[in-house]
């Protein structure tokens, strides 16, 4: 049975960081993709970030370039996704998800296992 765990998250102010963690049990992430999405109240889950399986290749959204840093140890079997210089618009359900299906990072429907999520919340 795969479990994706994620943890970190928590309650920054402006300015601040946070390091998510997470963790997969039940497979070997080494030949995964990895993503972060993240859902705030009342909108659409959106992508972040992710990070390819095999060169690891590192992709973010416009709006987290050069603040976020998307990273995987395949030997613990874990991805991590530090941010900094945070927002109060990066506020959100942050969720790590493992990308099982071919194309595109970036398209949910691409990652067949998830975690339950972390919450992220900045303060201004």
């Amino acid at each position: 049975q795969v479990q994706v765990v994620e943890s970190g998250g928590g309650l920054v102010q402006a300015g601040g960081s946070l390091r998510l963690s997470c963790t997969v049990s039940g497979l070997s992430i080494d030949v995964y993709g990895m993503g972060w999405f993240r859902q705030a109240p009342g909108r659409e889950r959106e992508w972040v970030s992710c990070i390819t399986r095999s060169d690891g290749l590192t992709y973010y959204r416009s709006s987290v370039k050069g603040r976020f840093t998307i990273s995987r140890d395949n030997a613990k079997s874990t991805s991590y996704l530090q941010m900094n210089s945070l927002k109060p618009e990066d506020s959100a359900m942050y969720y790590c998800a493992v990308k099982t299906g071919a194309g595109s990072c970036a398209i949910a429907p691409n990652f067949g296992y998830w975690g339950q999520g972390t919450q992220v919340t900045v303060s201004s």
